[in-house]
């Protein structure tokens, strides 16, 4: 053995591990009102193992994500596919071969890009319900609402509610005879 392997430290004495000097009275809190913050915060995270996704989830919290600019090289079918930072396999190489876009380790992958919606679609629903709800009258609301809360199932109401669909032309062609 040399002399070097042997060597952890010069110090002498007074080597037991002591704890942190300085703790934190409060924890690290980022600019909740930054754009970029938010534009960062609502990026999915998909196609990646647990720890992968734990790894981005961290970056993304205390701001050390860096989103891509512009496409990134894929390392197996060397096309510019990769639209996600930190990834190394296009989403397509990765379902094929059945491993972590990130890692490369062939570990259960968490989520794929088909279970997550987009800002349009999810808009969209959103309008819908609304539509719906508008539609409804209070007490329909209500227990409409109350079904929600208790998880019951509510596709009985919605097909009824679009099934009394306001037809305005009646309407319209009564005030012409009036006039």
């Amino acid at each position: 053995m040399s002399t070097y392997e042997n060597k952890g430290t010069s110090r002498k004495g007074n080597t037991a591990k002591k704890g942190q000097a300085h703790q934190n009275s409060t924890s690290w809190k980022a600019n909740k009102n930054s754009k970029k913050s938010l534009q960062i915060a609502n990026l999915p995270v998909y196609g990646l193992c647990k720890r992968c996704t734990d790894v981005i989830l961290w970056r993304k919290k205390y701001k050390k994500y860096k989103p891509l600019t512009t496409v990134k090289k894929c390392t197996c079918c060397e096309e510019k596919a990769i639209k996600e930072a930190y990834h190394v396999l296009c989403d397509n190489c990765a379902r094929t071969k059945g491993v972590c876009a990130k890692c490369l380790e062939s570990k259960e992958i968490l989520n794929t890009k088909d279970e997550f919606k987009s800002n349009a679609d999810e808009m969209r629903e959103a309008q819908e319900k609304e539509r719906m709800l508008d539609r409804m009258t209070l007490r329909q609301r209500r227990s409409y609402l109350r079904k929600l809360e208790r998880g019951d199932d509510v596709a009985d109401i919605e097909a009824k509610n679009e099934e009394e669909d306001f037809d305005f032309e009646e309407s319209d062609e009564e005030d012409e005879e009036e006039e």
